[in-house]
């Protein structure tokens, strides 16, 4: 091998990346560009900052979520903001700071126990449904086409007055409006499993793994599951919003969790529409500005993620970056190529090379 041939091989090597850089964020991160990376970049900090005001809530908020006294004595019914209430106090006497902050972890609590179940049920039964097909796959996608028929906040309002007969608790307002967002978003991310399932379980390896012998229970969730999920990332972020906003009607519409069990942002917006009308602002502001920032947040971080999954941006990014190997990583006589054998120079001066890069001159 020759000392030419030899740094070409060693120039056009692929590097691997490092791991940090196959993160999930961080890949992301480092595929964005412009405006995708701007959004990204935004979504990412307001989803950390609900969520790191969520956990530290019991440390952030001033006061319980459900305190009327402090050391001087009642906080009295909208108190207009102070030193002592940054945000002042709502007509019922709780400090509107305090029950902004608790609020976050009432709706990340909503969350993760709506969406994590929704994903199980909703992949577990795409999987079967599209790998063993017949009169199974056939109910099952009825079914789920006919949820698409009941409003996501009516089964809300149903369900929340079966658990709890409308009067609810902490953890019985958290699983009326979780069980309602679970039937709703499950047929998502069903139809999404299933139709990776229909198309993953016709590739050879699949095949190959049944001619093999290996058991439908290991091919399921050992090679088609594992393939299956790769857009799970980008619905789990939207409906992460959803199941915020649905969690919210039902407190606005006298549904759900009661003040004295837990902080909810759509119950303070329910008990402040009086107050709007006689000038108090402070009571309505900030749980609705709570509320459109977590949704906002959510919803950038789901949408650069959907921008980032297009085909054609990767086949732009692919293109652009080939273009700049290719003239890295070109050994010509005379140095790297640019705009030819010669550089934009040699084009400029009328100058030729012939096919061994010989200057030919005129």
């Amino acid at each position: 091998m020759t000392a030419t041939t030899a740094t070409s091989a060693t120039a056009v090597a692929v590097p691997k990346h490092r791991l940090r850089d196959r993160l999930p964020v961080v890949h992301q991160l480092r595929q964005s560009v412009g405006l995708q990376r701007g959004m990204l970049v935004a979504g990412l900090v307001i989803t950390g900052l609900f969520i790191l005001t969520a956990i530290f809530a019991p440390l952030l908020a001033p006061y319980g979520f459900a305190q009327l006294r402090g050391e001087d004595g009642a906080f009295g019914s909208q108190q207009a903001p102070s030193a002592e209430h940054p945000f002042g106090t709502t007509v019922g006497g709780y400090d509107v700071l305090s029950r902004v902050i608790w609020g976050a972890q009432t709706a990340l609590l909503v969350i993760i126990v709506a969406v994590i179940a929704s994903i199980i049920a909703g992949v577990l039964l795409g999987l079967v449904s599209g790998y063993f097909g017949g009169w199974f796959d056939r109910v099952l996608v009825v079914v789920c086409d006919a949820i698409y028929a009941f409003p996501s906040l009516l089964l809300a309002i149903a369900l929340s007055i079966m658990i709890s007969g409308g009067q609810s608790s902490l953890w019985g307002g958290i699983l009326a409006a979780a069980l309602s967002i679970t039937v709703v978003f499950i047929p998502q991310y069903f139809r999404v499993i299933r139709a990776e399932t229909v198309r993953i379980k016709a590739e050879a390896y699949v095949e190959s793994a049944k001619v093999l012998g290996a058991s439908n229970g290991r091919i399921m969730f050992r090679h088609v599951l594992r393939n299956a999920t790769r857009t799970l990332p980008l619905i789990f972020t939207l409906n992460s919003s959803e199941a915020i906003l649905t969690l919210a009607g039902l407190g606005f519409l006298g549904f759900g969790i009661e003040p004295t069990a837990a902080a909810e942002w759509g119950y303070d917006l329910n008990k402040a529409l009086s107050d709007v009308t006689s000038g108090i602002w402070w009571t309505s502001l900030y749980p609705g500005l709570a509320i459109v920032l977590a949704v906002l947040g959510i919803t950038l971080v789901g949408e650069s993620l959907n921008d980032l999954a297009d085909p054609r941006l990767r086949g732009r990014r692919r293109v652009a970056q080939a273009a700049g190997q290719v003239a890295e990583t070109s050994v010509v006589p005379g140095g790297t190529l640019s705009a030819g054998p010669g550089g934009l120079d040699g084009l400029e001066t009328g100058e030729s090379f012939d096919e061994h890069g010989i200057e030919v001159k005129r």
